[in-house]
C-alpha cells in the first residue's frame, strides 16, 4: 500500500499530552549541568524512558549507567527522574560524586512519605510493576517491611508481620488498574492507611483523562512514547479497553499505514516523557497519509513548574523565557 494513498481524514490531539513538569525538570537539570560543568555528565539510568531524547542528551556529552562504579571519582552525577535507593544514594555520596537529583518531586514525595511512616512503624504495600526503575528505587527506601503487589491476585499473598499497614503507588500506573487493586487491599486489610493524596501523579491521571475523552471519537489511537515507558504503554493499554484500536510509536517511521485501513480519524496522544518534536514529526507522516484536518481536543491546561536543584540555577527556562518575552514598563 502506497503512502501517497488517502488513508487518513482527520487527526484528533489529546490535550494534555507529551512533557510533563518533572520529565522538563530532569532534562533541563542534565543540561544546565553540562552547560555549567562541561562533558561528560553521568546520569544514572535513562535520565527519562525515551529513546529520542536520551540520545539527544548523549549526543551532547551525557553518559547514561547503571553500576555507579562506571563512574570516575570527583565526576559530576545526576539521579534520573524515577529516583533511587538509599543504598544507590550511600554509595553514590560515599564514593564522592558531586551529585543532582532529577528526581520526580512527586516521586521524591512518596519516598518521603514512606520514610516517616517507616519510623512510626509502619509497613508497606506497594502497587507497581516489578523491575521498574521508580518501584525499585521506592522499595529501596527501606530494608524490609514492604511488599510488592502487580495485580488484585498478589494482594492475598501479603504476610505483614504487624498491624500497622500503608499502601503507596508508583506514580505512573492506570488509574482504573491501580483502583481496582487498592480495593482488594482495603477489603484484605481494612485499617491499611491510604496517601492523603493519591500517588499516581496529576500528568498521568490528566493523560488517561484525555485519552477516555478521545479515544470514543476516533478509529484509532496513536501514543507517542518508547517501550519502556509506563505512562505511555498505560495510555495504549487504556483506548484499547475502551474499544479503540491502538498503537505506540517510538518516532514517525514507525507508523504502518495499514493501521488506518478504513479508519479515517485518528486519536494522537504522547506519554509524558515524549517531547513535542516527536509528536510534530508524527503528525507530518499523518499528512502525507492524506489527514487534511488537525485539530486539537478541549482539555485541561497544566501549569505546574518544579524548581531546580540548588547550583544549577534558581530559576527554570521557562521562568526566564517568559520574563524575557514580558513587556517592559
Amino acid at each position: 500500500m502506497s503512502d501517497t494513498t488517502t488513508l487518513v481524514h482527520e487527526v484528533l490531539l489529546a490535550e494534555p499530552r507529551g512533557f510533563c513538569a518533572g520529565v522538563d525538570r530532569a532534562i533541563e537539570i542534565v543540561e544546565r549541568a553540562l552547560t555549567k560543568f562541561g562533558a561528560p555528565i553521568y546520569v544514572r539510568h535513562e535520565i527519562v524512558h525515551n529513546t529520542y531524547v536520551v540520545n539527544d542528551l548523549k549526543a551532547k556529552g551525557a553518559i547514561f549507567i547503571e553500576d555507579l562504579a562506571e563512574v570516575p571519582p570527583g565526576a559530576t552525577l545526576v539521579f534520573s527522574a524515577h529516583g533511587v535507593s538509599r543504598a544507590v544514594r550511600d554509595e553514590a555520596a560515599a564514593r564522592g560524586f558531586q551529585i543532582f537529583d532529577a528526581t520526580c518531586p512527586l516521586v521524591t514525595k512518596v519516598h518521603v512519605e514512606v520514610a516517616k511512616l517507616a519510623r512510626e512503624g509502619f509497613e508497606f504495600i506497594m502497587i507497581g510493576h516489578k523491575g521498574h526503575p521508580e518501584v525499585e528505587g521506592t522499595m529501596g527506601q527501606l530494608s524490609q517491611g514492604i511488599y510488592l503487589v502487580e495485580e488484585v491476585a498478589d494482594v492475598r499473598h501479603v504476610r505483614p508481620r504487624g498491624d500497622k499497614l500503608a499502601v503507596v503507588t508508583q506514580t505512573t500506573l492506570s488509574v482504573d488498574d491501580a483502583a481496582g487493586i487498592l480495593a482488594e487491599v482495603k477489603a484484605q486489610f481494612p485499617h491499611v492507611r491510604e496517601p492523603k493524596q493519591q500517588d499516581i501523579c496529576y500528568a498521568t491521571q490528566n493523560r488517561q483523562d484525555a485519552v477516555k475523552v478521545l479515544a470514543p471519537q476516533v478509529d484509532v489511537v496513536v501514543v507517542v512514547g518508547s517501550p519502556t515507558s509506563s505512562n505511555s504503554n498505560r495510555l495504549r493499554e487504556l483506548a484499547e479497553r475502551l474499544g479503540t484500536d491502538a498503537y505506540m510509536v517510538d518516532a514517525a517511521d514507525d507508523l504502518q499505514p495499514g493501521w488506518f485501513d478504513g479508519k479515517p480519524r485518528v486519536g494522537l496522544t504522547a506519554g509524558a516523557s515524549a517531547p513535542d518534536i516527536l509528536v510534530q514529526q508524527v503528525i507530518a507522516r499523518l499528512r502525507a497519509l492524506g489527514a487534511v484536518s488537525v485539530r486539537r481536543m478541549h482539555g485541561v491546561e497544566e501549569t505546574i513548574h518544579f524548581p531546580l536543584p540548588m547550583g544549577l540555577g534558581d530559576k527554570s527556562m521557562q521562568q526566564v523565557a517568559a520574563e524575557r518575552s514580558a513587556p517592559r514598563p
